[in-house]
Parts: C-alpha cells; sequence; structure tokens
C-alpha cells in the first residue's frame, strides 16, 4: 500500500501535468494534499478554508487571446465561454462579468473566432437580408 505522500506526490503529478504551476504552487499544495490526507486516515474531519477574494487561474490579460479564450476560474481555453460557465460554474456570463471585473464591451470569444464567424455572416450576406427585412418591414407599419 502507498504511503501518504506517495498518494499525495501522484495527485500532484496529476494535477500538475493539466495545470501549469510554479515550484512554490507545488510546495504549497503537496502540503495541502499531505494534511488533508492525514486528517482523513486519522478519522478527523477537514475543515475547508474560507475563501475571502477568490483569485483567478489566470490574470485578465492572458485569458483574452486570439485563439483561445481561458477561464478565470478553472483556467482551461476555449473558443467562447458562456456554455462551459453555465455547465462546469454553473454561472451566467453576467456574474462571471461581476466576479472579475470584466467590462461589458469585452467579449466572451476568442478574437479569431468572433472574426470568423462575422466573416461568414457577410459571405453569406446575412447583413443584405436583416436590411431587406427592416425595410420591408418599415414599409409594412406605415
Amino acid at each position: 500500500m502507498a504511503t501518504i505522500m506517495e498518494m499525495a506526490a501522484e495527485i500532484i503529478a496529476a494535477h500538475a501535468s493539466t495545470t501549469p504551476m510554479s515550484k512554490d504552487e507545488l510546495i504549497a499544495e503537496l502540503t495541502e494534499i499531505h494534511a488533508a490526507l492525514s486528517s482523513l486516515e486519522k478519522g478527523e474531519t477537514i475543515e475547508k478554508e474560507e475563501a475571502t477574494e477568490e483569485t483567478p487561474a489566470v490574470s485578465r490579460k492572458k485569458a483574452f487571446g486570439k485563439d483561445k479564450i481561458y477561464c478565470m476560474i478553472c483556467g482551461k481555453g476555449f473558443k467562447t465561454l458562456s456554455r462551459h460557465l453555465k455547465t462546469s460554474h454553473d454561472m451566467t456570463a453576467s456574474e462571471y462579468r461581476k466576479q472579475f471585473d470584466i467590462p461589458r464591451s469585452q467579449s466572451l470569444a476568442a478574437k479569431n473566432y468572433s472574426e470568423s464567424r462575422r466573416q461568414m455572416a457577410v459571405d453569406r450576406g446575412l447583413a443584405d437580408n436583416l436590411a431587406k427585412a427592416r425595410a420591408a418591414r418599415g414599409k409594412k407599419k406605415k
């Protein structure tokens, strides 16, 4: 059977393989996991510390990239965040913006993704069709 330290090291190794971590973060997490496993072995309850202010997993500058937008909660990259926020964090886009002080003018989609969708709409003539529909609706009201 593996020792508590070996189990903690395996947990941290799995986490570090998917999330970039500094040396200090690795040591801190190893200490925390080891303490939690030791408490469980002794039959003690683990008290979770209440974080007064959550620090983002990714800085705002790094979160909004050209090809991907990174979730500031978990650090995962996506083309668009809305669905991820709802399914993984049970949060709306406005709640996310409020939590991390993101302006409404900032898109929650990758720049290249937004641009490709815009170009697709232009290629299909959706703007022209919208203008025609608005003009037709305006004539009906008169």
